[in-house]
């Protein structure tokens, strides 16, 4: 028997997931939600206070064990390692047939089963682990001669709480895929941007350190002979060096460079799976490390905004330059609104104010929001970061 049970219940993959990382996070100091849920167990005990006739009068022996033995189970989903899930569920919903027979409040088992089942498998082994229990309980119901509305209520709050469950596990499943892949864009850019500098202190060291060791050399062969000659090698060596020097640290600085292009790729990501159509449109300009860097950052805490606040369906972000100025644009076609300053505008602008570029924020109750970044065209003779032109539409 158990091994059928075994069978029938278990996933064909173990994708159930915790319902107190999901609910409450991964801190145990925020343990309150869960125990909240507690409350619907009111009515095992006012159903046969309230609604049962003489039939039902040794209900509350039955009925505190069980209720005793379910604290334990509830706490075991989750508090305790996900593969328990499945068979405090299921225990739960033993505890619902045992003592429905003498309190149909019991039925409150029977949705709390269903409550933990949807954490249980995917989509379609959930709702057939919830429907296999509900008609079990339905035959029990049908055996006792209860009458039909009470089991329909528990049925179809069994059903719907479960269902719901569902969504929210599913939800849960796709914001950690999308963080997933936002950090693998992250991870992806950052690899190729460290290849690229790779590369570019291959060249530049290589050519550098043979020119040194050259004019080494000539200084070591000219010193007896032509001691001037020689202290202009040597001082030949000297600016040499230097310079290189000053080009390693440029070079090295983007290593910290965050790239716009790989921000409106997570921007993309981020927004389309909230039903966001994003366009972009990034004028062909080469950028210093540190000017794309907080513009990079401008465009992530801009999205963030509009994921979370806005209720945009669209937004636009363009990069441009007029009048010898480059403008950054993003905007929303979402609620607007008074804005409220907060850390994340703080933080913007005083990211910006350290490349000297100025902020404005238009936004205009049901009109949407624009932020406006304008800065003077940055000097670019010696970038090592680079913003193609990009447009999507």
């Amino acid at each position: 028997m158990i091994d059928f049970v075994r069978r029938v219940f278990t996933p064909s993959e173990n994708s159930f997931i915790s319902l107190r990382d999901m609910q409450t996070g991964k801190s145990r100091h925020a343990h309150w939600f869960p125990w909240l849920m507690l409350v619907w167990t009111f009515w095992i005990f006012a159903t046969p206070i309230l609604f049962t006739g003489s039939e039902f009068q040794n209900w509350k022996l039955p009925t505190f064990v069980s209720f005793a033995l379910f604290l334990v189970m509830f706490h075991r989903v989750y508090y305790r390692e996900r593969a328990q899930v499945i068979w405090n569920a299921l225990g739960i919903a033993v505890l619902g047939f045992a003592v429905t027979p003498f309190n149909p409040g019991a039925q409150g088992y029977l949705i709390y089963a269903c409550a933990f089942l949807a954490f249980y498998g995917s989509t379609r082994e959930a709702a057939r682990n919830m429907a296999i229990v509900l008609l079990l309980y339905a035959l029990e119901w049908r055996w006792l001669g209860l009458d039909w509305i009470s089991l329909s209520s528990a049925v179809l709050v069994g059903f719907a709480v479960g269902f719901m469950n569902i969504n929210f596990a599913r939800k849960h499943e796709r914001d950690a895929q999308l963080m997933l892949s936002h950090d693998e864009i992250r991870r992806l850019a950052a690899v190729a941007e460290r290849e690229r500098i790779g590369r570019d202190l291959h060249d530049l060291l290589g050519h550098t350190l043979s020119l040194i060791t050259l004019k080494s050399e000539l200084a070591n062969r000219l010193f007896e002979r032509d001691p001037l000659a020689a202290r202009r090698e040597i001082a030949d060596v000297e600016k040499v060096a230097r310079d290189a020097l000053a080009q390693v640290r440029r070079a090295v600085t983007g290593i910290r460079a965050a790239g716009i292009a790989a921000e409106l790729a997570s921007a993309r990501l981020l927004l389309e799976s909230n039903n966001v159509r994003l366009a972009y449109d990034l004028a062909d300009v080469t950028l210093p490390a540190d000017v794309e860097t907080v513009l990079a950052m401008t465009v992530r805490e801009a999205v963030t905004n509009i994921q979370r606040h806005a209720r945009a369906s669209s937004a636009r972000v363009s990069m441009r330059i007029e009048h010898k100025q480059l403008q950054l644009e993003i905007a929303d076609n979402g609620r607007g609104g008074d804005i409220v300053p907060g850390n994340g505008l703080t933080g913007m602008r005083e990211r910006l104010a350290t490349i000297d570029a100025e902020m404005r924020v238009d936004s205009r109750r049901g009109a949407g929001t624009t932020l406006l970044v304008t800065l003077a065209v940055p000097e670019c003779k010696e970038a090592v970061a680079h913003a193609p032109s990009l447009r999507h539409a």
